[in-house]
């Protein structure tokens, strides 16, 4: 069991997602950044779905009822077990009773604290992610709060320390062209791909909202549109001219004109820029976007390496 001590941070539980029921209105949830996810998992030994504790910015502290192997990936933060620094992207095994403090995240925006076994929450239509819209998933739907006992999977109870390269940051994020591209005026391609674009405060997990400072995007002339199925990745382009980019729990249709798409491989470098950070979108296409996947690939083949050589 891990007891939870204190929360000042959203926190809940999430593993890579709740897929093929979009159609009955169902969204897939999950990590935001799954490539993180993956990573940490991999390094413990577990399933690559494995569900972790997702924290955003804040802090949270937790204490362990057995010995627990884990690691912090994701956001770079300042950690601290028993009062000793904890690194990102490494593996320690807590002691039985041990507390394990998670200060704050120095860089990056979205922490995902990982245990060896994951944690055994009920599965709810094929995935432990919490869906904090619809209120199912992870721990009773919602939010960690101080107090709740959140039940731990059977992993390794010792495993030995070691370190993987953290994944970088960036700011500048791919996309290709989407259904309505074409919409839009030739200035506006040019200020989607040319210009810096802010990262708003009011963006959430379902969505990151851009302000390019009045470089808007603007339709050739005025589109109708009928609702139409949506996913992460989706730039969609409000009357107002700034870009919403869906994200994890985003809904599952929308009626505005899609302007471009997010690479796959580029969804969680694009969750852990700041609100207020800077963003600058680079135009990529389908072969170029593949490439990207497999570079991701690599770099999750060299923490199986390490793991394996370190188990």
């Amino acid at each position: 069991m891990m007891n939870v001590l204190s929360v000042n941070a959203p926190a809940h539980i999430q593993d890579l997602g709740r897929y093929g029921l979009r159609r009955y209105g169902i969204g897939h949830a999950g990590a935001m950044d799954t490539l993180s996810l993956r990573a940490g998992n991999i390094l413990l030994g577990n399933e690559e779905n494995a569900p972790a504790l997702e924290i955003a910015l804040g802090g949270i502290s937790v204490s362990f009822e057995r010995d627990t192997p884990f690691c912090i990936t994701g956001a770079l933060y300042h950690a601290e077990l028993d009062g000793e620094p904890v690194h990102s992207y490494w593996r320690y095994t807590a002691r039985k009773g041990q507390v394990l403090k998670l200060v704050r995240a120095v860089q990056g925006m979205y922490g995902y604290l990982c245990v060896a076994g994951g944690f055994d929450v009920p599965e709810v239509l094929g995935s432990k992610s919490t869906d904090l819209k619809a209120g199912f998933g992870g721990h009773e739907g919602r939010m960690l709060e101080k107090g709740d006992e959140i039940p731990l999977g059977g992993g390794a109870e010792h495993l030995g320390r070691v370190g993987i390269a953290h994944i970088p940051f960036t700011n500048c994020i791919h996309l290709f062209p989407s259904s309505e591209y074409g919409a839009f005026t030739e200035q506006s391609h040019i200020h989607l791909f040319h210009k810096p674009w802010l990262l708003q405060s009011d963006s959430n997990r379902m969505g990151y909202r851009f302000d390019g400072h009045g470089h808007n995007l603007e339709l050739k002339q005025p589109l109708e549109m009928l609702s139409h199925a949506v996913q992460a990745g989706t730039v969609q382009v409000p009357p107002g001219g700034n870009p919403i980019i869906l994200l994890a729990d985003a809904q599952t249709t929308g009626g505005y004109p899609k302007i471009a798409c997010v690479a796959a491989a580029d969804l969680g470098r694009l969750a852990q820029v700041r609100f207020g950070g800077k963003i600058r979108f680079k135009q990529i296409d389908g072969a170029k976007a593949a490439k990207l996947l497999r570079q991701n690939e690599v770099y999750l083949n060299q923490v199986r390496k390490i793991a394996n050589e370190n188990s």
